[in-house]
């Protein structure tokens, strides 16, 4: 439901907003009112329907920490209550090998390892602790989007993207536990196969083994979201939520 008008508006910061998920929390978040100031490292997409949002819209190289204090200053500007309600980080990078292969821990060069760290793991924490204080104003909630990848071997993500995962995940629990005495609390989603438009060849394979015997939709993962940033969740803290119809039982 749309925000009361007796209520402040909230406010939600989403890093990697142009597709997939990210776009379908974009969609969920302004469809209840929410305002919505969306982060990539790609200038605003034309086509993308919610209201404001070139002018919510920060272009930011997330591998890049001083390019990210940058935004972090930026988002401060703009957020001029000095409130943040929620703070989703979907932003990732997933590097294959040639034609698409998987990326082992053999293969993949240090400099691909730091640059997928850099963006997987590191901009969370960055984000997370520039913006604190207006975190704390609102008693506000974050959500690290990790994978399935991250607790197993996966077909097509490679080590660099499953350990990032994997470590986000331990992230989650220790910024749980130091940020939740400020009154914020942070919580992970895990999701497995979705149908996006970076699906990987060979997904369909996939399919069989899950037990709901089907792909799940970007909107089933916003929606989970977007409770563990709602007084829904009030008492949900260092959770992990997997999202994945069963495969990971």
């Amino acid at each position: 439901m749309p925000t009361s008008s007796n209520h402040p508006r909230r406010t939600l910061l989403l890093t990697g907003a142009s597709r997939g998920i990210g776009h379908a929390t974009v969609i969920r978040f302004s469809s209840a009112g929410w305002r919505v100031i969306t982060c990539s490292r790609h200038p605003f997409p034309e086509e993308c329907p919610w209201e404001a949002g070139p002018e919510d819209h920060i272009q930011v190289d997330l591998a890049d920490e001083q390019n990210t204090r940058g935004a972090i200053a930026e988002i401060k500007r703009r957020l001029e209550g000095g409130q943040l309600h929620a703070l989703v980080n979907n932003a990732a990078i997933s590097p294959k090998a040639e034609g698409g292969a998987r990326l082992s821990s053999i293969d993949t060069t240090m400099d691909v390892w730091r640059h997928v760290f850099g963006v997987n793991f590191l901009a969370p924490i960055v984000l997370a602790r520039g913006l604190l204080d207006e975190l704390k104003a609102a008693k506000g909630s974050v959500v690290n989007v990790t994978s399935i990848a991250g607790s197993r071997v996966h077909p097509f993500a490679g080590s660099a993207y499953a350990t990032s995962k994997a470590a986000l995940a331990a992230l989650t629990r220790e910024m749980a536990f130091d940020f939740g005495s400020q009154g914020v609390r942070v919580n992970a989603i895990a999701p497995g196969e979705i149908d996006t438009a970076i699906l990987s060849p060979g997904t369909e394979k996939i399919v069989g083994q899950i037990p709901l015997h089907r792909l799940g939709t970007p909107d089933e993962v916003a929606r989970i979201i977007y409770v563990l940033c709602t007084d829904t969740s009030s008492y949900v803290n260092g959770a992990e939520i997997h999202i994945n119809g069963g495969q990971h039982v």
